[in-house]
C-alpha cells in the first residue's frame, strides 16, 4: 500500500465517529478477525477492541478538571468579592464587567472580559447569588384578573427634567394596558388612576393583583392578610371587585409579572428618547396615543393582537357604576397672612377675605380645590414641586385697592404675567392710567377694571379696557360701559375726557348729558 493511500485511510479512520468505529469493529469480529488484527486494522488499542466487542455504545469521554491558566489565579479574589456582595444592596453588587474592571485597574491582570464572565457566572451559582426559581405557567380567563403597579420615569416638562410616576393597569387575559402619568405615588394619584383606568377599559376586572403599596395597605399582617386603608376599601366597594396582595418584597414580584414587565417594555418602547412635553395634559395625550398603538401589538406565543383579545374581554368586565368614585382627599387648612394654604408642602392662594380662618380642601391627583362650606372659592392645578407658590392675582385685589403700592412687586402679578392672564393690554392701560392719575390713582383704576372679570366675560372686559385706554378714560364705569357695548355688539357713547389740570370754571362749562331718550322710555314711546 502506498504512503499516500495509507495517509488517506488514516484520515478516513480519524474522521469516523466513535459509534461508527465500534460498529465496524463488531462487524469484523463477527467475520472471524482476531483482536490483534482488529486493533491493527482500526488503529486502536486492544482494550478498545475488547470494549467494542463487549458493548456497542462507546464509553463517555473523561472530563478532567484543571485550573484555568488565566483566571485560575484570580478565582479566590473574585470569590471573596462575590461573597461580600451577599450583604450589599442588590443594585450595588458586582457585575462581571465590574469584576473585570477591578482586576485590570487594581491588580493589573491580563485577562479578557469574556473569560471573567464565565468565571463570575460559575462563582455566582456557587455562592448563591444566581438563584433561579421555578415558575408555574398560568392561564387567566377573560375579564377575570388585572394587575396594577407604579413605575418611575423622567420627562422634560415645560423645559425642565422632571421625575414622574406612571400608573399602569394591565388586563391579564388580553395584555391590554392603560398608562397615566402623575407627579407622585400618593393615595389620591393611586385612586385617580383606578377611576381613569376603569373608564378607559369600559369596565372593571373581577380581581386585581397588587403589591403592598402604601396607598392601599397600612400594615402587612400574617400571610396574605392586610390592614387596608379605608379610602381604598371604599373605592373597591364602589366598583365591586376583589383584591389580591402579592408576597412582600422581590419574592412576590413574579406574582404580578405581567405588569412588572409591561412597565419596563412601555418605558423602553415609548419613552426613549425622553419625551419633551409642555404640560401634564400633553403627556397624558401622548400616553393615550401609545396605548392605542399597542393595541395592534402581538404578544409572543399568541395568535391575536392585543386589541382583538381585549374586544372579547371587554364584554365580560363588571359594568361601571353610574357615577365615578371621587378620588380626592379631604383636608382642613388654615389660611396664612399671605392668603395662602399649605397643601403637601406647596402653597396655593385663596381670596384674601379668608385670612386667619380655615377652609376645606379637596386634594385630587391633578387639582387642589378650596371650599367655604360647599362653595368653591379657589381651584389650582396641583404643583409638581415642593415649596412652590401658585398665586392668583384676583385673590389679592381687595387688599391691593388699599395698598396699591404693593402691586408692582407682588408675586401674584409675576405669576399672572408668566401664565398670560396679565396681558400687554392690561400693562398699557396701567401705564396710561398712572401717567394720567398718578401711581396710586392709576393702580386703583386698573384694579377696578380687573374686578370686572368676576362678573363679566373676559373677552368683553378685555375689549372694554382697550377702548377705555384709547379714549384716555380709566374709571371702571367707563370700562363697564365699553364692555357691555362689546357684549351686545352696539357702539358705546364716545367718552369726553376732562383735562386733568382744568380749572373748576372750565370743568363747569362741560355740556350736560342729553336725557331725551330717557324721557321717551318713561313715557312708553320708542325714541
Amino acid at each position: 500500500m502506498s504512503v499516500q493511500r495509507r495517509s488517506r485511510e488514516a484520515w478516513r479512520v480519524k474522521e469516523r465517529s466513535r459509534v461508527e468505529q465500534f460498529e465496524d469493529i463488531r462487524r469484523d469480529h463477527r467475520d472471524g478477525m482476531t483482536i490483534r488484527a482488529l486493533a491493527r486494522k482500526h488503529r486502536v488499542h486492544r482494550r478498545t477492541v475488547r470494549y467494542a466487542i463487549a458493548q456497542a455504545e462507546p464509553p463517555a469521554r473523561k472530563v478532567t478538571a484543571r485550573e484555568s491558566p488565566v483566571t485560575g489565579r484570580w478565582e479566590p479574589l473574585v470569590r471573596s468579592w462575590l461573597v461580600a456582595d451577599l450583604d450589599a444592596p442588590r443594585k450595588q453588587r458586582h457585575t462581571a464587567r465590574r469584576v473585570w474592571q477591578r482586576l485590570l485597574e487594581e491588580h493589573d491582570a491580563r485577562v479578557s472580559e469574556s473569560a471573567v464572565r464565565l468565571l463570575v457566572a460559575r462563582l455566582k451559582r456557587e455562592v448563591g447569588l444566581s438563584r433561579v426559581e421555578a415558575m408555574v405557567p398560568q392561564t387567566h380567563p377573560p375579564g377575570a384578573e388585572a394587575e396594577v403597579d407604579f413605575g418611575e420615569f423622567y420627562a422634560v416638562l415645560a423645559g425642565e427634567m422632571t421625575k414622574l410616576w406612571m400608573f399602569v393597569m394591565r388586563c391579564s387575559y388580553s395584555g391590554k394596558a392603560v398608562h397615566f402619568a402623575y407627579a407622585n405615588q400618593a393615595q389620591e394619584s393611586f385612586l385617580d388612576g383606578h377611576v381613569r383606568a376603569f373608564a378607559a377599559l369600559g369596565g372593571v376586572p373581577g380581581l386585581i393583583r397588587y403589591d403592598n403599596l402604601k396607598p392601599a395597605v397600612i400594615r402587612v399582617l400574617l400571610g396574605r392578610e392586610r390592614f387596608e386603608h379605608p379610602r381604598f376599601i371604599t373605592m373597591r366597594s364602589h366598583y365591586g371587585y376583589e383584591s389580591f396582595y402579592c408576597i412582600p418584597g422581590k419574592d412576590g414580584a413574579h406574582e404580578k409579572g405581567g405588569v412588572e414587565g409591561e412597565i419596563g417594555r412601555f418605558r423602553r418602547r415609548h419613552m426613549v428618547p425622553v419625551p419633551h412635553v409642555g404640560s401634564m395634559a400633553a403627556l397624558d395625550a401622548a400616553l393615550s396615543a401609545a396605548d392605542a398603538r399597542d393595541d395592534q401589538r402581538y404578544i409572543d406565543g399568541r395568535r391575536n393582537r392585543i386589541g382583538q383579545d381585549f374586544a372579547v374581554e371587554a364584554a365580560l368586565l363588571i359594568p361601571l357604576p353610574e357615577r365615578p368614585f371621587r378620588a380626592v382627599a379631604e383636608l382642613s387648612c388654615r389660611v396664612d397672612a399671605k392668603a395662602r394654604i399649605c397643601v403637601r408642602q406647596s402653597y396655593y392662594s385663596v381670596p384674601a377675605r379668608f385670612v386667619g380662618g380655615r377652609v376645606r380642601v379637596e386634594l385630587g391627583a391633578r387639582t387642589v380645590t378650596a371650599l367655604d362650606g360647599t362653595t368653591v372659592i379657589a381651584r389650582h392645578p396641583r404643583s409638581l414641586h415642593k415649596r412652590s407658590e401658585d398665586l392668583v392675582l384676583d385673590h389679592y385685589l381687595e387688599v391691593l385697592v388699599r395698598k396699591p403700592g404693593a402691586l408692582p412687586g407682588s408675586t401674584a402679578l409675576a405669576t399672572a404675567r408668566a401664565n398670560g392672564t396679565f396681558t400687554a393690554t392690561h400693562q398699557r392701560c396701567w401705564d396710561a392710567a398712572r401717567s394720567a392719575l398718578g401711581d396710586a390713582g392709576g393702580t386703583r383704576a386698573l384694579i377696578g377694571a380687573l374686578l370686572l372679570y368676576r362678573s363679566m366675560p373676559a373677552a368683553d372686559v378685555d375689549a372694554g379696557i382697550a377702548a377705555a385706554t384709547r379714549a384716555g378714560m380709566f374709571h371702571p364705569d367707563v370700562v363697564t360701559i365699553e364692555a357691555r357695548a362689546h357684549a351686545t355688539g352696539t357702539t358705546a357713547p364716545t367718552p369726553v375726557p376732562i383735562p386733568q389740570h382744568a380749572t373748576p370754571a372750565a370743568r363747569a362749562t362741560r355740556a350736560l348729558p342729553d336725557l331725551t331718550g330717557y324721557d321717551h322710555l318713561l313715557n312708553g314711546a320708542t325714541p
